[in-house]
């Protein structure tokens, strides 16, 4: 419970991790039929890029500070809801401020869908209660965000979005993560899990990945965005995204995405990316 997300906000993870659920929640509304959006990690719900703790760390400005130049047509029809999503927020409450998963989530909710946001941190899950109380279309917890995974799957609904990105404040977090989303996917088969983590510990996450592969009985892919060489396991070098059940052109979109994004986002001229399908159709 010590890790506050206002220091990271916008940063490069956060444009890789809110650009996919946008272009996920964009598939889920090409279908009329109501879905749920469940975020297990969802912090304040939106931030201040000119507070003291973002101020500190400046993180926003080597990612969403280098969004501003348009990318070429291709890749900004596919920014599209994102940067929607981040215009909606700022005209809401001013242009410095920038969108957490559960302001993306907001967003893309039409009559009838649901956003179900889980918070543990006392002050943010308050946070979180006084911005969208008042909206019917989504809901609250006070809850850790693993339980939440656990209990709050399959919804009502049967179509949707899990978001599980922890704070990997701890040792072992990235194999919790397989063990955790293998396990989420048995439970609800036909629902749609994007599962963030960090890329710090090469050599761990490849391992959580050779394991959760053949583990998984849905089709997923893997889309890693590196903004700097990976070869030192103490610093934040990229990100990166298990997304299961993808939307059937997702891969196709990454493929567009993910090149622009890391030659965007490079630290000291290097980028690089991956998209894998693993799981099933491994």
């Amino acid at each position: 419970m010590n890790y506050r997300h206002t220091f990271h906000a916008g940063n490069h993870a956060d444009v890789l991790k809110h650009l996919v659920l946008a272009r996920v929640l964009e598939h889920l509304r090409l279908k009329d039929k109501p879905f749920r959006a469940l975020d297990a990690f969802a912090g304040l719900g939106v931030y201040d890029l000119t507070a003291d703790e973002a101020s500190r760390t400046g993180e926003w400005r080597d990612g969403w500070g280098r969004m501003e130049e348009p990318f070429p047509p291709a890749v900004e029809a596919l920014l599209a809801p994102y940067r929607a999503a981040v215009a909606a927020v700022q005209a809401r409450h001013g242009t410095t401020a920038y969108p957490g998963s559960p302001a993306v989530i907001r967003e893309a909710l039409r009559p009838g869908d649901k956003g179900v946001f889980v918070e543990l941190h006392p002050a943010d899950a308050a946070t979180l209660r006084a911005r969208y109380e008042r909206d019917p279309r989504t809901k609250v917890m006070s809850l850790d965000g693993w339980t939440a995974v656990k209990s709050q799957i399959p919804p009502p609904e049967r179509r949707g979005l899990v978001l599980i990105d922890p704070p990997y404040e701890v040792p072992g977090e990235i194999e919790r993560l397989g063990a955790h989303l293998a396990r989420a996917v048995a439970k609800w088969p036909t629902g749609v899990f994007l599962a963030w983590y960090p890329i710090k510990d090469t050599a761990a996450l490849d391992r959580m990945v050779g394991e959760l592969d053949p583990a998984l009985p849905r089709p997923a892919l893997r889309l890693d965005l590196l903004i700097d060489r990976p070869d030192d396991s103490t610093r934040l070098t990229g990100s990166g995204l298990i997304v299961v059940n993808p939307p059937w052109r997702l891969a196709e979109e990454a493929l567009l995405f993910l090149p622009a994004l890391a030659e965007r986002l490079a630290r000291q001229d290097f980028g690089g990316f991956r998209c894998d399908s693993i799981g099933a159709q491994s």
